[in-house]
């Protein structure tokens, strides 16, 4: 049997990262997991999010037994296991050089344009900060991932998902070493069982959804106050897009 594919895929808020994971989860031979580290972002930075409690009660706070988790065996013996990974749940105490030595985890990044991302956050979270999109954690990572591997990581923007699911899913399957199946690109409506338990606060559109959206422009404004910090947030995100497949 073939050696299993562990894939950590690096997202920032607002992105389309429950629908990817949902994509992947369609697949017969893979097995997904929903954002592991965020009980311990929550209990370590005291952040108000919907059922706190509940994540923090539910899920493993250590962020090394995290580790020890996410590049172990895979559940149900299955070849491929997606991760999904917020960028930002990665504080600057936990060791993620752990994430890259020994190469048991593939490293792909998913991406938006920060201006999409600032004003739809920033709906419910006015005062946004660059470490809260995700970038300059995926920006590190990637570098240190390519310098490991000696390779470029996976990167893809949400733009391209939406505008042709197909083509970028094709590219990407390609560059983790794995066919694209026609399941990536549909999922039943309603809850998945691999959800965590915070999908009822934050996955209603997914809920409704039966596969990826067609994409249509924001063309929203980044609030004023924000400017400077969607700046250095696009300079971040144009070092990864230069990599998108």
């Amino acid at each position: 049997m073939a050696e299993a594919l562990r894939i950590a895929m690096w997202s920032g808020p607002r992105n389309l990262s429950t629908a990817l994971m949902r994509s992947f989860a369609s697949r017969s031979d893979a097995a997904v997991r929903d954002e592991p580290f965020y009980a311990h972002y929550l209990r370590e930075t005291g952040i108000d999010h919907p059922g706190r409690e509940d994540v923090i009660s539910a899920y493993e706070n250590d962020w090394r037994k995290v580790i020890d988790f996410i590049t172990g065996p895979v559940p149900g013996g299955k070849r491929v296991w997606y991760q999904k990974h917020m960028a930002h749940h990665m504080l600057p105490h936990i060791d993620s050089q752990r994430l890259i030595d020994g190469g048991l985890l593939v490293h792909a990044f998913l991406i938006r344009d920060p201006a999409d991302v600032i004003t739809s956050y920033t709906k419910v979270h006015p005062h946004m900060t660059l470490a809260e999109t995700g970038l300059p954690y995926q920006v590190d990572l990637f570098h240190r991932a390519a310098t490991a591997t000696g390779k470029t990581p996976a990167v893809i923007d949400a733009r391209d998902v939406l505008i042709d699911p197909r083509r970028t899913l094709s590219k990407l399957c390609a560059e983790l070493g794995i066919e694209f199946t026609d399941a990536m690109l549909a999922w039943p409506a309603g809850p998945h069982p691999a959800d965590g338990n915070w999908a009822p606060y934050w996955y209603d559109a997914v809920y409704k959804s039966t596969g990826f959206d067609t994409y249509k422009p924001k063309n929203e404004r980044v609030p004023a106050h924000l400017e400077p910090m969607h700046r250095k947030a696009r300079a971040l995100y144009d070092q990864l897009a230069a990599h998108r497949l």
